[in-house]
């Protein structure tokens, strides 16, 4: 069964001046499990980490004051070495190679699909923890539910069942993570994208016709009241 590594009580510092971009991700990533702190410049970024122990640094490159270069920059000149996600509104070529080159372990363009970030994330820190990273398997399965990553084909009790390009997203999610909790929000910023209306219910009325699809194994699915969704 398909699984991916999940750092339970990771410390992510966020380094990010726009407001409603930090509201957004320290939503998105506490609802991962994770502890997120937040500084909007780069003078204090470097003064909390100076101070406690961070596994992820996510660090935006224009900030008011000291650049995010500098930010990266400085930490490394104090071997501070914790991994840095650089994120920018710049997909320059140069930009990327700057900043890996100033000791940056990853750089990811602003606008960025939610799922990309945590996975991102998730590599940095299995490898700064020295974890083996597997080749990717073709196939998700959970119990009698299998998905074709080839084919995008949806197998259930060996039967093939159509579901829309949404409802395929969120299985896929859910067979991504089992066992594990998923918010209401952490599957709308993913299926749907960042800019999505949290109070909508079609969250909800999605994984309703997904159940029904599913038919016999549809129950996998439950529902954690006034926290989720969890397959398993």
């Amino acid at each position: 069964m398909h699984s991916k590594l999940v750092g339970g009580d990771m410390n992510i510092l966020l380094i990010e001046d726009e407001t409603r971009v930090a509201d957004f991700l320290r939503r998105g990533l506490s609802g991962e499990g994770w502890n997120v702190q937040h500084a909007p410049d780069g003078e204090t970024g470097i003064e909390m980490l100076s101070q406690d122990k961070f596994d992820v640094v996510l660090l935006d490159l224009m900030l008011p004051g000291i650049s995010g270069q500098d930010v990266c920059r400085k930490l490394r000149a104090r071997q501070i070495k914790t991994p840095i996600l650089m994120l920018s509104a710049l997909d320059a070529t140069e930009e990327r190679v700057e900043g890996l080159r100033i000791g940056a372990d990853d750089y990811l363009p602003k606008p960025f699909d939610f799922d990309e970030l945590v996975a991102r994330i998730e590599s940095l820190h299995r490898r700064a923890n020295g974890y083996a990273q597997s080749a990717e398997e073709t196939t998700l399965q959970f119990g009698d539910i299998i998905f074709d990553r080839l084919s995008y084909r949806v197998e259930v009790s060996g039967e093939q069942v159509e579901l829309s390009a949404k409802e395929r997203d969120i299985l896929v999610l859910f067979l991504s993570n089992p066992g594990r909790v998923l918010t209401r929000e952490r599957i709308l910023n993913a299926v749907w994208g960042m800019n999505s209306d949290p109070l909508t219910n079609v969250v909800d009325v999605y994984i309703g016709r997904l159940r029904r699809k599913l038919r016999q194994c549809g129950d996998v699915i439950t529902t954690l009241r006034n926290v989720g969704y969890r397959i398993g």
